[in-house]
């Protein structure tokens, strides 16, 4: 969780410290609320892909350096029933611009859904993990494209943890040396 000022290099929120996350680290731009959240929602659900260079321009710096430092950016991926519903995927939209920022391979399809999974707005923390258990796996044609790589992990917004840790916990059985994850907004509050 973020800390009301920079502590310095190695400071670990106590939300951390109480339960250790899957993922390395976690980096947002923003808060869930306001304009931030009104962006997500303009990508999310009025197919303003238009907002996604920007957003990405935004999450590269808020990545501090990690978006440089990266082997690989993998969006959390939608289910293929999910996707024709909605026509593209938000996460995808803002790995896209952000690989093309950062100059770094986008491996789009490497993270695969193959749990069809409802909606997570609404559900409970313990819910939403429920939800998203075992949800993800990594394509075998992209091992090698994983296997002892630094990856970032983009999604549009973090609320619980439940979906990014699923995906990356996927990364981490088929290797991944390191998964950090990347969003634009963070809700504070809990579930959304």
């Amino acid at each position: 969780m973020p800390f009301k000022r920079d502590e310095g290099d190695g400071m670990l929120s106590p939300a951390a410290l109480a339960h250790p996350p899957v993922f390395d680290r976690l980096r947002a731009v923003a808060l869930h609320e306001g304009v931030a959240r009104n962006l997500v929602h303009g990508l999310k659900y009025r197919d303003r892909t238009d907002l996604a260079p920007m957003m990405a321009a935004w999450m590269l710096r808020a990545s501090d350096g990690y978006a440089q430092a990266c082997d690989a950016i993998v969006p959390v991926p939608l289910h293929a029933r999910r996707l024709l519903s909605r026509r593209f995927n938000q996460s995808a939209e803002l790995a896209r611009a952000l690989a093309k920022a950062a100059g770094k391979p986008l491996l789009a399809s490497a993270l695969q859904r193959i749990k069809p999974t409802r909606r997570q707005v609404g559900l409970s923390a313990r819910r939403r993990a429920a939800n998203v258990r075992g949800a993800f796996r990594v394509n075998k044609r992209c091992l090698d494209d994983v296997r002892g790589k630094h990856i970032l992990l983009i999604d549009d917004v973090y609320t619980t943890g439940a979906t990014v840790s699923s995906a990356a916990r996927a990364l981490k059985r088929a290797g991944a040396a390191e998964v950090t994850v990347l969003t634009f907004a963070m809700a504070l509050g809990g579930p959304i």
